[in-house]
């Protein structure tokens, strides 16, 4: 049984596992099908690679991490604040702002990612990693794609590893392990042997499985790849066919008519060809007729629909050929800013429910903290903005009673508003006094 459900996982999900690998390949700019011809030019201009770059940096820009109190009273707010610190202590420890934007890089190319937040026992503190979704496998609850009823984690360790980590001298220099977690039990499998079983000491999956972006139905997300491998593949080819045309003109082809022989003929600076008569020879000019400029009109169609169906308008890459407003570049880049807002929409609730299980474990094991909170995830503005047309939205809003001091800081992406505001009143009552 042991052995039946480890064999099993080499031919879960095949395909998905497959198509990640034909993904990364391309990311790394391996993008032309098949081997390459004898005497055939590639060129690969990787745009997939710059355009999962640019969006993940949109994406990521100005992202902040909040805890608010359920009740609104001062010893509510001070406990928040003091729940907030505990959590940026385990941001810190963990080096997330990085892993996060390792994380979207991945999970753009592949589709998939997924966080494990775990309790580390000799660091007395919350562990927080991204295994390789290429060895995760799922389970559902039927239908419904959203209850999660076990998870499977399949990794491989160095000798070495086992023997600090599980005080084992394995025979083999690697050991492959595979952890099985339900809300229940936990199961640790060794090279296929059933190792260690136990209850699940958190009473929860510690694993956070999110797509890129959703397919209906679907529990596995589509990569941003996937839209732009065509237009991608094309432009590769348009471009090695301009080069060779170019460089067949640099280094002219003599045409002969009439010529049985050509063993004396060379095109050099000032070379001398003498052919019978009725013969005739000439350079063949590959440029003639304007013939190369409809290559480079298709190359802008090319990219043109590289831009659409990637949602990257060319001014996301930093240049457009007019002066626009601010209002007028937000329209430019809406397509952008739509497919960015669709991410964090899902990335929203991934953020929310990680920070809830670093609280939860932080509450069972360490008594730190205590109560009910609610974390929040702050993002910053997709565009660059008018900072001081926000500072003077906000001063309206709060001097309205629209948005509380708080608000408006996280609006304008202050790291801790809470100590800034202290820092405020302590400003204030020095003045006073």
């Amino acid at each position: 049984m042991e052995n039946s459900f480890i064999n099993s996982l080499a031919q879960k999900d095949y395909e998905r596992m497959r198509n990640y690998k034909d993904l990364l390949d391309f990311y790394q700019g391996k993008q032309w099908p098949g081997r390459e011809r004898w005497g055939e030019k590639r060129l690969t201009f990787n745009y997939a690679r710059v355009v999962v770059d640019k969006i993940t940096s949109y994406l990521m820009n100005g992202i902040n991490f909040t805890i608010e109190a359920t009740t609104d009273n001062p010893e509510a707010r001070a406990k928040a604040e003091h729940v907030e610190k505990a959590l940026a202590r385990v941001y810190e420890y963990n080096h997330l702002e990085q892993l996060d934007f390792e994380t979207e890089i991945d999970c753009a190319i592949l589709g998939d990612a997924c966080y494990k937040v775990v309790w580390d026992g000799a660091g007395k503190q919350v562990r927080v990693t991204a295994p390789d979704i290429q060895g995760i496998f799922v389970w559902w609850m039927g239908d419904d794609v959203s209850r999660i009823w076990r998870v499977a984690s399949r990794y491989a360790l160095s000798a070495e590893e086992m023997e600090i980590q599980y005080k084992i001298k394995p025979t083999n220099t690697t050991c492959t392990l595979v952890e099985v977690w339900t809300e229940k039990t936990f199961e640790l499998y060794i090279d296929g042997t059933l190792t260690e079983a136990k209850p699940n000491p958190y009473g929860f999956i510690p694993f956070i499985i999110f797509q890129n972006l959703r397919e209906p139905k679907k529990f596995w997300g589509t990569s941003d790849l996937v839209q732009i491998m065509e237009p991608q593949r094309e432009l590769n080819r348009a471009f090695s066919q301009v080069s060779h045309i170019l460089e067949l003109s640099g280094n002219p082809v003599a045409v002969l008519e009439n010529v049985e022989s050509s063993s004396d003929i060379a095109v050099t600076p000032g070379a001398v060809w003498n052919i019978p008569e009725e013969s005739k020879a000439y350079l063949l000019d590959l440029l003639q007729g304007g013939g190369i400029q409809l290559h480079i009109n298709y190359i802008d169609q090319i990219y043109r629909a590289l831009y659409d169906v990637s949602e990257s308008p060319r001014a996301a890459f930093g240049g457009t050929n007019m002066n626009l407003s601010g209002t007028a570049m937000q329209i430019e880049l809406y397509p952008l800013i739509q497919k960015v807002l669709r991410k964090r929409t899902i990335r929203g609730s991934v953020y929310k429910k990680r920070n809830a299980l670093i609280l939860s474990l932080l509450e069972k094991f360490s008594g730190e903290i205590s109560g009910d909170f609610q974390p929040r995830v702050v993002w910053g503005p997709v565009l660059p903005t008018d900072r001081i047309q926000t500072v003077n939205n906000e001063a309206i809003l709060v001097q309205n009673g629209i948005h509380s001091r708080r608000r408006a800081m996280d609006e304008m992406g202050v790291k801790d508003p809470e100590a800034e505001f202290g820092q405020w009143l302590q400003e204030e009552k020095t003045i006073q006094e």
